[in-house]
């Protein structure tokens, strides 16, 4: 793997980058003929800015200008031409990468429709053809972008699902005995929900744990409507995170268990008001901070309420 990770604007001194609250996190990363390539925590495959420019046949630097100034460069001849393919293929993020990190170095990340667009105008629009892009370009006609970065680095989606049930069925083993009799716990009735969550490709895992949120959500509508008073005291018991989650330094975590009389409430408050209307809300989260594609959580909203997330804020 190169050490040349991409630099940002306090290291090259060439402008502000794209404004981002989170990093997004690289699974892998590695370099083949000169060309840094990887995939990101959440699947998504990229080219490194070093990469994309070395595959068009430009300067990192002409690149990097271009992207850290993209608001007024889209209103150029170069830029307008990018954007508009960039619009066909339905993107409209305000920048053209994601910051990410590796191993505590940031990582300008090109997802497909931005490698695309750039290859596309080097090849064929400007005045003067790169062949590197010529190349690159044909070869992503014969061989899609994502196949082409998962082969490289050996990642495997197949592998992600397995993880994802691993997560999930350790975090069960450890709730079995934990539970009083005659209580139930949110993580394990949420199991309707997970599932398919994990078929529709949301990989679970210490940093998509969605029964915080319905944890939460449940014990403020359990509160509100003084449900103690209809079903009996919840009780508390010590919810413990299987070692390799970066949670478990505070085992045990203290969590209400709730009386088996309110099972019956709880699900039909999990179908008709959480998944209706918070769980979106929580899917829109993990898709700003980089944990789940924004396709994908369309995918999964879709497979509970048939509706999607709002569409990304175009750009003026």
């Amino acid at each position: 793997m190169s050490k040349n990770k991409d630099l940002t604007v306090n290291d090259t001194g060439l402008g502000p980058a794209p404004f981002q609250i989170e990093l997004f996190h690289v699974e892998k990363q590695i370099e083949i003929d000169g060309i840094e390539m990887g995939v990101l925590e959440n699947g998504i495959p990229y080219l490194t800015e070093s990469g994309l420019a070395r595959m068009c046949g430009i300067d990192r630097k002409v690149l990097n200008r271009l992207a850290i100034n993209w608001s007024e460069e889209k209103l150029k001849e170069r830029g307008s031409s990018i954007n508009e393919m960039l619009i066909t293929s339905n993107y409209h993020d305000d920048g053209l990468y994601l910051k990410s990190e590796l191993n505590g170095s940031e990582v300008n990340a090109y997802t497909e429709p931005v490698c695309m667009a750039v290859l596309e105008y080097y090849a064929f629009v400007t005045k003067d053809p790169r062949e590197e892009a010529i190349r690159a370009f044909r070869r992503l006609a014969r061989e899609t972008f994502r196949t082409l970065i998962y082969t490289a680095v050996g990642y495997s989606p197949e592998q992600r699902m397995l993880d994802s049930w691993r997560h999930f069925h350790d975090r069960v083993d450890m709730t079995t005995t934990s539970v009083p009799l005659g209580y139930f716990s949110v993580f394990r009735e949420i199991a309707s929900m997970i599932v398919p969550m994990i078929r529709t490709g949301i990989m679970i895992s210490d940093k998509v744990v969605p029964d915080i949120s319905v944890g939460k959500a449940w014990s403020e509508h359990w509160k509100a409507l003084n449900l103690d008073q209809v079903h009996g005291l919840r009780q508390k018991y010590d919810h413990e995170y299987p070692l390799y989650y970066p949670q478990s330094k505070s085992n045990p975590q203290p969590s209400f268990a709730y009386p088996d009389a309110a099972l019956g409430e709880f699900r039909a408050w999990l179908a008709q008001t959480y998944i209706t209307s918070k769980f979106p809300t929580y899917l829109l989260g993990q898709t700003k901070k980089g944990s789940v594609p924004l396709a994908i959580a369309n995918k999964a909203i879709g497979a509970f309420t048939g509706s999607s997330l709002p569409a990304p804020k175009k750009t003026k």
